[in-house]
């Protein structure tokens, strides 16, 4: 029997190599694909970014100049007081986003393509919460570079900003993985982003960040004593004017380890579960 043409062996080849199975992707090759792709939807959500900038430009500007010298006596005095506070509360507020992300691919049905894809199962999450750390590192260096234009200067020095910044950002995670959890159960966007401003609005305002708590009632400053936030903002604020960071890192490092330890196994849970 003679041999097959040249030209056919060559289509033989092509159609075998196409039917072989590809080698599936690492879990770090997955996550950071994961991680472009919800960056790159940015573009067509401009509302994450506008808010990363608005929120703490709004913030720092109209309290520092409205109330800094009603509060401490002049805008600079209370610069040192709010600026590591707006900065807590920026990171904590657009953390919603990365919540709103995951329930829209859930609706549009990008999600359920996702799943059914071989790679690590939670190289999903992982790719969503490496965005949402390049997110809040922006929003980051919004609220620091604001406030040195404004004439704010840390005591603490460019380790203690460093050292506030990761203490927040890894705060800001640890409440992604929460919405995550939200957004994988109520499956709306829209109510993720209601749900979150319920819980963080309040948060926020009953906290330490603008005043401090010894000026508020007793039952508010009950409140306040055991607000996440307000052992945050007073972390990031003792790291970045120099002083006794200890106690207040201790309880901002354990709730972000709480929060992360029930909402990131839960997260994967339900992410294997849906469908």
């Amino acid at each position: 029997m003679s041999a097959p043409p040249v030209a056919q062996t060559h289509q033989i080849d092509a159609l075998l190599a196409a039917g072989r199975s590809r080698r599936r992707a690492g879990a770090l090759t997955a996550s950071a694909t994961f991680g472009r792709r919800a960056v790159l939807k940015v573009k067509h959500d401009p509302k994450q970014l506008v808010d990363s900038i608005a929120i703490p430009v709004l913030f720092t500007v109209l309290f520092t100049y409205l109330f800094g010298g009603a509060i401490s006596g002049s805008t600079g005095a209370y610069l040192k007081l709010l600026l590591p506070g707006v900065l807590s509360m920026s990171i904590a507020i657009v953390t919603m986003y990365g919540g709103a992300r995951l329930a829209q691919d859930v609706t549009t049905g990008a999600f359920d393509r996702f799943r059914s894809l071989a790679v690590w199962r939670g190289a999903f999450v992982v790719g969503g919460l490496l965005s949402d750390a390049a997110r809040y590192l922006f929003a980051s260096a919004i609220v620091v570079g604001l406030g040195m234009a404004m004439g704010y200067r840390p005591d603490g020095g460019a380790p203690g900003v460093v050292a506030a910044v990761a203490l927040v950002i890894a705060f800001g995670l640890a409440l992604s993985l929460l919405w995550a959890v939200v957004a994988l159960l109520v499956r709306d966007p829209a109510v993720v982003i209601s749900i979150a401003n319920a819980v963080l609005i309040p948060l926020s305002f009953a906290s330490n960040i603008f005043v401090q708590p010894r000026t508020m009632p007793g039952w508010l400053q009950a409140f306040v004593d055991v607000n996440p936030l307000t052992h945050v903002a007073a972390a990031a604020r003792a790291l970045m004017n120099g002083g006794d960071a200890g106690g207040a890192v201790a309880w901002s490092l354990l709730t972000t380890a709480a929060i992360a330890v029930v909402c990131g196994p839960l997260t994967l849970h339900l992410y294997s579960r849906r469908g």
